[in-house]
């Protein structure tokens, strides 16, 4: 379905800066921002946000072993 909104022309260029930045349109842009705002948001497609993160990290910890009391002590101060 199509849609016309009306955007200040400022506006305009920014979101399609954001688009680019983010290697998608500005229609994807937009239709990823309402898909997370009315909570539409599909679990294909967060599963494959899941596996680029995943994918962009090695994900070992180098043997290093961090206890529960560690990883909490800032949020308990």
């Amino acid at each position: 379905m199509n849609l016309t909104l009306s955007i200040d022309p400022e506006l305009l260029e920014r979101a399609r800066t954001v688009a680019a930045g983010r290697g998608r349109s500005l229609n994807q842009l937009v239709r990823d921002l309402l898909e997370a705002e009315t909570g539409m948001h599909d679990g294909l497609r967060r599963v494959q946000e899941l596996d680029a993160l995943w994918a962009g990290s090695s994900g070992h910890s180098g043997g290093q072993r961090i206890r529960r009391e560690d990883a909490y002590e800032e949020r308990m101060k």
